[in-house]
């Protein structure tokens, strides 16, 4: 078995105070706010593996599409020795990337998961004997460290989550990836593309009510944690395109007018009926604006794919 290290650079009470600050600021604002990355708990995570399955949600597909097509380029155009995965999670789809690095000597998953990081870390150090896995459990949104390994380094940052930051935020977020990037070294980022609004639409708000449960999970989440009196039967899920920011918001709309108790945070929330907290922004991209957000940050783009139907790209650009 190769070697398989885990790394944490977050305090173990990062997570629970990273909940309290989000939802304190997040209830008390105008409008009411909850950031994404709360959906995934074990059972939001289960949830959210279903909606990848469903057929209405198309971004999982078309970028394994993309990876199983373009892989080989993308190895031969970086030709990376260490593979850093910004939100690795189960490591899934790096298995097609994995493959076609066949110079490569260590792959650095990072998440704020230990489970996540251990189970995917272990795996996959037990399958390829020679690579190290060194996998760290940090917030890639915040300030990141990486071991030493060797170059060239190539960072991924897959399944369009890159959308779900607001404009200022993926600013930041990518002068940090730039930051970490030694000349040679390269990031490969998935976009999810703009489209027809009924198709955008139709992925975030399924017949079968999957994604609906998903949204719900994260009261579900802060009535566990915070003693919080949420009751998920009493909002309605939202789904809407925002064609002016050219981004999906989903929401969770008041049935009632009602008052929420959050005792851990010391808090009585007020909600009138109608009233919605916005869960999640999915932003949507085109090749001139992501060509520009990179340039911004001080990277040049130097390829970009998509899948056959055009729905979703990976595109790979260098420091400049």
């Amino acid at each position: 078995m190769s070697p398989f290290r885990l790394t944490r650079t977050l305090p173990e009470d990062a997570t629970d105070a990273a909940l309290r600050a989000d939802v304190h600021r997040g209830l008390t604002g105008r409008p009411k706010t909850l950031p994404p990355k709360w959906f995934y708990d074990a059972h939001g995570s289960d949830l959210f593996e279903k909606i990848t399955e469903l057929p209405e949600y198309y971004p999982t597909r078309a970028e394994r599409e993309i990876l199983l097509a373009r892989s080989g380029d993308i190895a031969a155009a970086t030709r990376a020795r260490t593979l850093v995965e910004l939100g690795s999670g189960s490591s899934e789809k790096t298995r097609h990337l994995l493959d076609a690095l066949t110079d490569l000597h260590t792959y650095v998953p990072v998440d704020v998961s230990e489970s996540a990081l251990t189970q995917a870390g272990q795996a996959l150090a037990a399958e390829r004997p020679g690579l190290d896995v060194h996998a760290l459990i940090a917030d890639f949104t915040a300030e990141l460290t990486l071991p030493g390994t060797p170059g060239p380094r190539l960072v991924a940052f897959l399944g369009g989550t890159i959308g779900n930051l607001l404009p200022a935020e993926r600013a930041a977020f990518l002068a940090s990836v730039r930051a970490l990037l030694a000349p040679g070294d390269a990031l490969l980022l998935g976009t999810d593309l703009v489209k027809d609004e009924e198709v955008l639409v139709r992925a975030y708000d399924d017949a079968a009510g999957v994604t609906a449960a998903f949204n719900k999970n994260v009261l579900t989440v802060i009535d566990r944690e915070l003693g919080a009196d949420f009751e998920p039967a009493a909002f309605d899920h939202v789904a809407l395109w925002d064609a002016e920011h050219e981004w999906i918001e989903m929401r969770l709309r008041s049935r009632t007018a009602q008052t929420v108790k959050v005792p851990a945070l010391g808090l009585a929330v007020d909600f009138a009926a109608g009233e919605e907290l916005r869960t999640e922004v999915s932003a949507k991209f085109r090749q001139e604006g992501v060509r520009a957000e990179l340039f911004a940050a001080g990277l040049g783009l130097t390829h970009w794919w998509t899948d056959e139907a055009g729905r979703f790209a990976l595109s790979l650009s260098v420091a400049r």
